[in-house]
């Protein structure tokens, strides 16, 4: 199906990680041109996109998301290269280990979460909408797109990650906002969210690789396999399509196999406390 992005210019925050990655394979394959965004692993990034064959049609900018003038740089280096940004996927996160209940997280753990979680999202989007302000909408009418990248933690919450849930959250409100703002700079724009379940990515593995931990994750969804980063590059640039998604703003996708909530106890909890009911009556 074609979704009508080709020569569209997409930037992409967290482009380094494993849904970063996806996503420039998806967008390239539309025949867009891709800018993608990177900190840490920037140089990795370049060495990756080196070995494309869409590599002609793709820039790599250093970007911290914490930092709105690092943001405002990179977005500056995109327009200058393409001329203007047409879609904006605000990727770039950051799942804290190890499992914290919230009166045991120190302030620095909290801190830096809700920064890149959250306010790196906020200043991405800012960033965006100031480019886009600068350059105008498309002559051909096919609308701005901004994505954020949320989680299933904010729908549901997420014990032992209560700041990583709050910051998920926390962008429901921000796309529902900004919906009613981007048409004040392109009047076919629009801005939506996707929320990612337990997704195999580098990020989550070793959480993944502890015993029981799929087992658990897979009980309370219907499709009972996990996402892939591919699968949450396809939605994403669904979302992004001025053609399949022209009408589609303000709006969550989540991406979890019909996910209903979150485990509480294993089974062996459950048949205990059933012996202590037992033991009271």
């Amino acid at each position: 199906m074609d979704l009508g992005l080709a020569e569209h210019v997409v930037f992409v925050t967290g482009a380094s990680g494993g849904i970063g990655r996806a996503l420039a394979q998806a967008f390239a394959a539309e025949g867009a041109r891709v800018v993608l965004a990177g900190r840490a692993r920037a140089r990795e990034l370049q060495d990756w996109v080196a070995q494309q064959d869409w590599r002609e049609r793709a820039l790599v900018v250093r970007a911290d998301v914490r930092e709105p003038a690092s943001l405002a740089t990179a977005f500056n280096s995109a327009v200058d290269a393409f001329g203007r940004v047409d879609a904006c996927i605000a990727n770039a996160g950051a799942w804290p280990t190890p499992d914290v209940p919230l009166h045991e997280a120190d302030e620095r753990r909290i801190r830096e979460t809700l920064d890149v979680n959250l306010l790196g999202a906020l200043w991405t989007a800012r960033a965006f909408l100031a480019a886009l302000g600068r350059t105008g909408p498309r002559a051909d009418g096919r609308g701005a797109s901004l994505v954020f990248v949320g989680s299933t933690a904010g729908r549901f919450g997420e014990a032992g990650h209560a700041e990583y849930a709050t910051a998920k959250a926390g962008l429901v409100g921000l796309m529902r906002s900004l919906k009613n703002e981007i048409v004040r700079l392109d009047p076919f724009g629009r801005v939506n969210l996707v929320e990612p379940g337990w997704t195999v990515t580098h990020m989550v593995r070793p959480a993944l690789g502890q015993p029981g931990t799929i087992a658990r994750v897979l009980a309370t969804m219907p499709v009972r396999q996990l996402g892939r980063a591919a699968d949450v590059a396809a939605a994403i640039a669904w979302l992004c399509s001025p053609l399949a998604a022209r009408h589609v703003s303000g709006q969550t996708l989540t991406l979890a196999g019909g996910m209903e909530g979150r485990q509480l106890w294993t089974d062996d909890e459950i048949d205990e406390a059933a012996v202590r009911l037992r033991a009271r009556e």
